[in-house]
């Protein structure tokens, strides 16, 4: 793989996972601030699903595919086109913020009215669209800064967009807890209140955010000022010519950006629904925060890696693509392919393995949110295949395809949430969304087979390998855990931390001897690894 991947995906990598682990901690203490206010969850989910729809719509793809159109004209030296883009995008993005934050605003109350099926659930209309209007002012800033991040990532560098999403998480994180508290415990307001701070709390991360993007716009101009005295000036590209090569790259990108939120929109228009139909209204709105918030929220962390490697590859791909280089372009998609199961399929196996203590440690003791987990956590391996697939399709422009498999993919969620919740109940949404991601994925990767002209030998036995090992290190966990739990109670709170640190620590270090005895880990990420090897001795 080359260096700029390695270190483009580890520094993006870095930043994403930092983001998401603070993503999940945060919710330890949320769950704690809510105690006596269950519903909190779930209104906090109601409001942020639309939102981060409109978000996606908004940025229309915006860091992905301006970091794809700047990379492709760097890469013949005409950087003064990209330059051109960045200024005019900058009022564009402004221009979409704003109409964006109206028509979410505006309409609101048809959202929530979408969302609240029956008189007998806990959370009113009023509320959902309270929440709504809250959430909507982030919209306003966002697109803006995701312009910014989109620019550096166009010229590979990567550090601005990880180090911004951080601060933005940790100012988020804050204003958000501290809003709950201050709402709850100091104002003795409602819970309707408290969680509107919260989703506001979106708005004040995203200014930070901007403060730290601006901070490195001034650090690196000097630089970028220095490239452009190297433009070559052989290609004239007007402003309609560039908007219309960014639409027709940044429409696969929302698609791509769309997948999870939407099938988690069919959730939210389609489970209540459902839930109702069975009699099961009044659990509806709690099974939905475990379903949508709580569940997700830790099967999202293994995808973290697929984001950073999606967002890295673009570039990468597209410079190799467009060079005409396609054996450097088969090589890190086959080096990415291998990494990605490699870290995924452990990470998603050990949360289901491990689902009640692990449910337990991050928030409390619950029946439905360990039997959910255990089914929900293997299809985060699907979340980043998909983000995987789609993203190798933008890199050699055949991006019309991820529109298609993601569109059959969630009219199959549609057409089999609501019978599949009705026989299953919060798992049939689970296992709905398994069969419309797999679908997604196979078309997906027929087309990089057809139009890459790319072999999955490689892949299909390496992760056939990567498979028995982790049915080596499932054989072991699931020993430890029958052990530990004769001695220790996987439904309290301290003694799950054991439970997790002891089964997870032990199966992530018979993992990684196997990897490294077997020298696949060498393979994978080169000459390090086998100095690392050398020097433990192993093998």
């Amino acid at each position: 793989m080359s260096s700029k991947l390695i270190r483009g995906t580890f520094i993006l990598t870095l930043g994403t996972f930092i983001s998401k682990f603070l993503g999940l901690f945060y919710v330890i203490p949320f769950d704690r601030l809510l105690r006596g206010h269950e519903e909190g969850a779930s209104l906090y989910q109601y409001g942020y699903v639309p939102y981060t729809i409109f978000l996606t719509v908004a940025t229309a793809g915006v860091p992905l595919a301006v970091s794809k159109f700047v990379s492709k004209y760097n890469a013949i030296e005409e950087y003064a086109v990209g330059r051109r883009l960045f200024k005019s995008g900058l009022f564009l993005m402004t221009i979409t913020g704003l109409v964006s934050f109206l028509i979410m605003y505006a309409f609101a109350p048809i959202f929530a009215e979408m969302t609240i099926k029956s008189d007998d659930q806990v959370i009113t209309v009023a509320q959902v669209t309270t929440v709504i209007r809250a959430v909507s002012f982030a919209l306003i800033i966002i697109p803006f800064m995701s312009l910014i991040r989109g620019f550096f990532q166009g010229y590979q560098s990567m550090g601005p967009t990880a180090l911004s999403q951080v601060v933005e998480q940790i100012v988020r994180i804050i204003f958000l807890l501290g809003g709950i508290y201050v709402v709850l415990n100091v104002m003795n307001g409602t819970v309707t209140t408290a969680i509107s701070v919260a989703t506001f709390a979106a708005f004040i991360g995203g200014i930070a955010s901007l403060v730290v993007l601006i901070w490195y716009w001034f650090k690196r101009k000097p630089q970028l000022d220095e490239l452009m005295l190297e433009d070559k000036g052989q290609v004239q590209v007007s402003l309609r010519s560039m908007y219309k090569e960014i639409i027709a790259y940044s429409v696969p990108f929302i698609f791509v950006g769309l997948a999870n939120p939407l099938f988690q929109l069919v959730d939210q228009i389609t489970f209540n629904t459902a839930m109702a139909d069975i009699g099961n209204a009044r659990v509806s709105d709690h099974a939905f925060a475990v379903l949508n918030f709580y569940t997700h929220k830790l099967v999202i962390i293994p995808v973290s890696l697929a984001t950073a490697f999606s967002m890295t590859l673009i570039p990468l791909i597209t410079t190799s693509y467009t060079s005409g280089d396609r054996k450097t372009m088969r090589r890190n998609i086959d080096q990415t392919f291998q990494i990605l199961l490699f870290l995924t399929v452990p990470a998603a196996l050990g949360i289901a393995l491990l689902a009640e203590p692990t449910y337990t440690m991050f928030y409390h003791s619950d029946a439905l949110g360990t039997s959910v987990l255990r089914a929900y956590a293997p299809v985060a391996i699907l979340f980043s295949l998909f983000a995987v697939t789609a993203a190798i399709l933008q890199g050699i422009d055949e991006q019309k395809f991820t529109i298609f498999s993601l569109l059959v993919g969630l009219l199959l969620k549609l057409s089999l949430n609501i019978p599949l919740i009705k026989l299953f109940e919060t798992e049939g949404a689970v296992l709905a969304t398994s069969i419309g991601y797999a679908v997604a994925i196979l078309i997906n990767l027929y087309v990089i087979k057809k139009y890459a002209r790319y072999q999955f030998r490689l892949i299909i036995r390496r992760t056939a390998f990567i498979a028995a090992i982790n049915i080596v290190m499932a054989v072991v966990v699931l020993a430890i855990y029958w052990l530990l739990v004769k001695f220790l109670n996987p439904a309290s709170g301290f003694q799950s931390i054991f439970i997790v640190a002891i089964c997870g620590g032990i199966g992530g270090l018979v993992y990684f001897y196997i990897s490294m005895r077997s020298r696949l880990a060498d393979k994978l990420f080169g000459d390090r690894i086998t100095r690392l090897r050398s020097k433990l001795r192993i093998g």
